[in-house]
């Protein structure tokens, strides 16, 4: 891939999908590079409030490891193939409203986090944007590595037992689908249960204004309709 074309596909993420996986990135580079350390990037109640070092509130979800490792890549997968999928068909039109989805996202994590004594949770953030994924695309069929068939539903649980099978701490992925599935519930099923538009999680007004510019670019119009092409897991 040449760098012209390089700088095509980066320019045809969407903003924020395009946004985020440059700052996580650009994070993991300063970090091979020895110019910044990780201990002045992780999630700490006590640093933050205590000390003042309200950096380490946005800055742990940019943190996916000291180098670029095949752990490394793996998120930036997940990360920019179902974020921008999501930015793309279930939030198309809708930019403030796939902000605020990563804002709530971002706020809860940071809420429940000292609780399981993490640190870093931009592998919660992604497995968030999956569990959203995969319940607005019900019918997308999927398959792992090759060897079982599922639909897209169960592809949390899939990476989830994955890594667990690896010996990784499935704490991090556990939060994140939590969160994501408290957002589908308040989102997607609460509205049906009282047969009522009414959003509990209503994009604020001045986020909508900051995005409207993005939402009206090159035409594009607000759509509900979700896309549910088949999406296989090779």
């Amino acid at each position: 891939m040449s760098l012209d074309q390089l700088q095509q596909w980066i320019l045809e993420i969407p903003p924020i999908t395009r946004t985020y996986m440059i700052g996580a990135f650009l994070t993991t580079a300063a970090c091979a590079l020895d110019l910044v350390s990780p201990f002045s990037l992780y999630f700490s109640p006590t640093l933050i409030f205590l000390k003042f070092q309200f950096w380490r509130l946005i800055t742990n979800f940019f943190f996916f490891g000291g180098s670029f490792s095949l752990d490394f890549l793996f998120h930036m997968f997940f990360l920019v193939r179902y974020s921008k999928q999501l930015e793309e068909n279930a939030f198309r039109g809708k930019t403030a409203d796939f902000f605020y989805f990563i804002l709530y996202g971002a706020t809860m994590m940071s809420i429940l986090a000292p609780f399981m004594s993490l640190y870093f949770l931009g592998s919660s953030l992604t497995f968030m944007m999956v569990y959203l994924w995969g319940r607005r695309n019900p019918y997308s069929r999927m398959n792992f590595l090759g060897l079982f068939p599922f639909t897209a539903p169960y592809l949390p649980w899939v990476l989830l037992s994955f890594s667990v099978v690896l010996g990784n701490n499935g704490t991090v992925d556990i939060l994140g689908i939590f969160v994501g599935h408290l957002y589908y519930f308040l989102e997607d099923v609460y509205p049906r249960m009282i047969n009522s538009r009414y959003r509990v999680l209503k994009t604020p007004q001045f986020l909508e204004h900051l995005f409207a510019s993005d939402d009206t670019m090159d035409g594009i119009i607000p759509d509900d309709d979700d896309d549910d092409d088949d999406d296989p897991m090779q």
